[in-house]
Parts: structure tokens; C-alpha cells; sequence
């Protein structure tokens, strides 16, 4: 998510505190992203003691999500228990992020569509991976029979930038429960008052459905999150963050006397290239468009264009891009801290050696936000690119990378680290082998790779992948789609087990009539 998302620990009291520092420490406020005044008290850090409550009490509900049919109800009442808080939840969420009502609106339906989604995805089964190979007298084979099974309690780190679709309710605790595994949720310090209540109704949805609540937990605090990595039942985590928070849950997790999986989404650049040809015919519309979307959500989305390369001998999108992005609201981030990040990696950026600033970014206050920002474009020639500029700056900056020709365009691209998604746009008539070898060129950069089109936007299908080659992920797999439930997923393969002793899926007759694969 970029280099300035806050943990616990850094993300205290504003300077007027009037608190003493250990109450200060101990204490999770709400606070107003646009003043960044306290809003209220919501908790307080959770201790060792209150994770591993929380981590074996979702341990000794596990059992009880075994059941698909009350699992793939409980998703469903979830799912209607949010949209039924739709009028308490949306407020309270933008009062913690500034992100407005309707972008909110928008993140409260999908995860709702997420939770209905892998509700059908339990009842199908097909996600089970059924297969069976009977005996065979000829070779000696054995009957095989192979499924996947839960790994079991999941840690969810909640994301600044999503205080719905990637953080309470969000696509790593629909998918983990889906899978059959509980959850304990971190909460994110940037919305907790979201997160509490948000937690309060996915707990209540699982008591209607007849399981128990510990399903799913939250836990507040720094140390809670390295506590809840750390406990031995804790058994994968999903994370959504900055590369340096995201890379020490990692190497803990990997530490760990048994290492468990951890599947972070860390930073991304989320580079866009323009042919010449393109610029050149699609110019006003192309920087236009860019502008949109490196400032959608001022910046703050996981899949901004941070870095583009456009050819130097086409100035109409630079003209085009500089007019949109300086006529674009000035807005908040999602919290102080990150506001500071932001103003300083962009000033620090814009003062590299041959570093030209198209609209400097900084801050601009207003009457409702004193904390808002402006966005602001660099560019720089693609042979004087530093290494600074290839790293994610979180927030509304995007840098241009003038290129002359294929081979600058090419050892641009060679400098570039993994990244959630890579963009290219083509002229009309390239559709031949030059603009086919650019796609094979971008694609060991990014998970998803987008032609004419922008990447900001993730949509919650069966073919997305979010996720892509480190430090965009940390593993090979997507959050995004139900694809995600693989993630908490391992296979167990039953041989010659007697019919009886199989799960009912496994069962020679089907009796629940699950897609399976099987030999000849």
C-alpha cells in the first residue's frame, strides 16, 4: 500500500494531548483525518492476554464452521446484517477516513457481494479441489482420494486505505471464513470505531446462523498484531500495508518455530506505458484520464499509476494531464501521519537531479479539511531516472519518465520491481506482434496486466488476480475474487480409507453431490 501507512504504535494522540503518555499509549481514538482532532475513545490496546483469548476461542470455533450449509448462511446474514447498517456504517466510516459517502457506499456493496459470492462458492464445493483415483491392480495403485481442508485460525491486518472492502468485512475475512477458517482481525488504528462496529455485526450474523461468535474476533494495537503473528495456533495471515510493516510480519511469521503462510499485498507502482503512436493520436484523451486516476481516492488506492512513461516527443498528454490534476479538489488523507509522508517523498522526489515539476504537490487547507492536500506531477528523462522514483509514494503524485526510444523504454522497464498491476495503451492499429511482445515484455512485472484502460478499480470476479511478483505480494495468489479462498486452503489425500471413515464429499455415492474429478 506504500511506504506512509501508520501502525499502532506511530499512530498516537495528536500533539494537544493532554494525556500522559502511558494513557495516551494504551488508548485507540477515533480521530478526524480532515483536522486530525480526537473524534472519541473506542478501546483500548489489546494485551497478550486478550490475543490469546481471542486466538483460542476462534480455535475452538473451527469446528463448527465445518458445517458449509450454516457457513454459507452465516455469509449471507453478514452480508445483510452490513447493508441493513448501511445509514450507521457509511458515516461513521467517513468520518475515520474522508473518503465521502458515496465512495464508501460503493465499498459497503461490494463487500457485501464479496460475503454472497463465496457463500455460493461453500455450497457448489468446487473450491474443495475433489479427486479421486481408484485402486488400479495394474500398476499397484492404491484408491486416492484428495480434498482440501482449513488451515485454521487466520490473523486479517485491516487496511488504511479500505475501512470496509479490505479490513473488517473485507475480501481476506470473507475468503478465510468461506474456507472454514475463524478470524482474528486487527484493526486498523486509522478506523476503529468502523472496525468494532463492523466486527459487532459479522458476530451477530454468526450467532443467527447458529455458530459461535468467536468465528471471528478483533484485537487493537501494535503489539496485538505481533502477538496474534507470533501465537502458536495462529495458522496464516492476510495483510494489507506498507512494505516495511508488511516485510517484519513477514520475516516474524517465517521465524516463527513453525513458519506459517503469510499472504501480504505490500507496495506497487503500477507502472502505465504510452506508445508513441497512441500519444500522438489520443494525446488530451490519455492525460485526462491519467489524471483521473492517479488522483481517484486522492491517491490512495493500491493500484494508482504511480509511473508513466510517455514518449518525449508528444507534449499533448503532459499539457492535458497538468490542466485535469491541478483542477482536482483538494482533500484529505487518511490520516496525519500520512499526510506528512506524503508531503515530504514529494518534495524529496521533486528535488532530484533533473527532476522537472509539472504541478507541484503540497498542501492546500480548507475550510472544511485544514489537513488537505493538492496533487502533484514530476518528470524526469527516462536516462536520468534515480531509483527513488521507482518507489511507491502513497498519495496523489505520479511521475512521467520522457523516453526517446524502444531501448529507454526498454531499460526503464528492467529497472522496475513487481507490482499489483501494468498498463499499456495502443493507437488503434497496433495490434501486431510489436504491441504483443510489449504485453510479454510487462508481464513477469504485475499480476494483471490492463491495455486501454486504467488500472485504478478492482473488480471482484472469478478471474482477477491481486496480487503480483514481490513487493506487490508476498506470495503467489490473489485477494481479490474467489480465488482468495485458496489461500487458507491445504490438501489432504485419504488412501484406502474405508468408505465410511471418508468425508461425506469424499464418499464413494457423493451423497452431497459435489464436483469431483475422477479417474478413468
Amino acid at each position: 500500500m506504500g511506504e506512509a501507512e501508520p501502525s499502532a504504535a506511530t499512530a498516537s494522540a495528536p500533539a494537544d494531548s493532554a494525556e500522559p503518555p502511558e494513557t495516551a499509549a494504551s488508548a485507540v481514538w477515533s480521530v478526524d483525518p480532515r483536522t486530525g482532532t480526537r473524534r472519541e475513545q473506542v478501546a483500548v490496546e489489546s494485551g497478550a492476554a486478550e490475543v490469546d483469548r481471542a486466538v483460542r476461542a476462534a480455535a475452538g470455533a473451527a469446528e463448527a464452521l465445518r458445517d458449509r450449509v450454516r457457513r454459507a448462511a452465516f455469509l449471507r446474514l453478514a452480508a445483510a446484517a452490513l447493508e441493513g447498517a448501511e445509514d450507521e456504517i457509511v458515516p461513521l466510516a467517513d468520518a475515520e477516513s474522508a473518503l465521502g459517502a458515496p465512495r464508501l457506499s460503493g465499498e459497503l456493496a461490494r463487500s457485501a457481494y464479496q460475503l454472497r459470492s463465496f457463500a455460493e462458492v461453500v455450497e457448489t464445493g468446487g473450491y474443495l479441489g475433489l479427486r479421486i483415483d481408484h485402486a488400479d491392480t495394474g500398476p499397484a495403485r492404491p484408491d486416492l482420494r484428495r480434498m482440501k481442508v482449513p488451515l485454521g485460525v487466520v490473523a486479517v491486518f485491516g487496511a488504511a486505505n479500505f475501512p470496509l472492502a479490505f479490513s473488517v468485512p473485507g475480501g481476506d475475512t470473507a475468503s478465510a471464513l468461506a474456507a472454514g477458517c475463524p478470524v482474528v482481525v486487527k484493526a486498523h488504528p486509522d478506523h476503529p470505531a468502523t472496525s468494532e462496529l463492523c466486527a459487532r455485526l459479522l458476530r451477530g450474523a454468526a450467532r443467527e446462523s447458529g455458530l459461535p461468535a468467536d468465528v471471528l474476533s478483533l484485537v487493537h494495537g501494535f503489539e496485538a498484531g505481533t502477538a496474534l503473528v507470533r501465537h502458536p495456533l495462529t495458522a496464516a495471515v492476510g495483510f494489507t500495508g506498507s512494505v516495511r510493516g508488511g516485510r517484519a510480519l513477514h520475516d516474524l511469521a517465517a521465524a516463527r518455530p513453525r513458519p506459517i503462510p503469510f499472504h501480504g499485498e505490500l507496495g506497487s507502482l503500477n507502472p502505465v506505458v504510452l506508445t508513441a503512436r497512441a500519444a500522438a493520436t489520443r494525446g488530451a484523451e490519455l492525460g485526462a484520464g491519467l489524471a483521473a486516476s492517479f488522483t481517484l481516492g486522492t491517491g490512495q488506492f493500491c493500484v494508482k499509476p504511480g509511473l508513466v512513461l510517455v514518449p518525449a516527443q508528444e507534449p499533448s498528454v503532459e499539457r492535458e494531464l497538468v490542466k485535469a490534476a491541478a483542477e482536482a479538489p483538494a482533500r484529505p488523507l487518511l490520516d496525519p501521519r500520512m499526510r506528512e509522508a506524503f508531503l515530504a517523498g514529494a518534495a524529496e522526489r521533486a528535488a532530484l537531479p533533473g527532476v522537472e515539476v509539472l504541478l507541484e504537490a503540497g498542501a492546500e487547507p480548507t475550510a472544511e479539511a485544514p489537513l488537505a492536500v493538492r496533487p502533484g506531477v514530476l518528470a524526469v528523462p527516462a536516462a536520468r531516472l534515480h531509483a527513488r522514483l521507482t518507489e511507491e509514494c502513497f498519495g496523489p503524485l505520479t511521475v512521467l519518465v520522457r523516453y526517446a526510444d524502444e531501448d529507454e523504454l526498454s531499460a526503464v522497464l528492467g529497472q522496475l520491481d513487481g507490482n499489483l498491476t501494468a498498463t499499456v495503451h495502443l493507437a488503434a492499429e497496433e495490434r501486431g506482434p510489436g504491441a504483443e511482445a510489449l504485453l510479454r515484455r510487462l508481464e513477469p512485472l504485475a499480476g494483471r496486466l490492463v491495455v486501454d484502460g486504467w488500472p485504478t478499480g478492482v473488480a471482484v470476479a472469478p478471474a482477477m488476480q491481486h496480487g503480483g511478483p514481490y513487493p506487490a505480494s508476498t506470495s503467489n495468489t490473489t485477494s481479490v475474487g474467489t480465488a482468495a479462498i485458496d489461500r487458507w486452503l491445504r490438501p489432504v489425500t485419504y488412501q484406502n480409507t474405508p468408505d465410511a471413515l471418508l468425508p461425506p464429499e469424499l464418499r464413494e455415492a457423493n451423497p452431497l453431490g459435489v464436483p469431483r474429478e475422477l479417474s478413468a
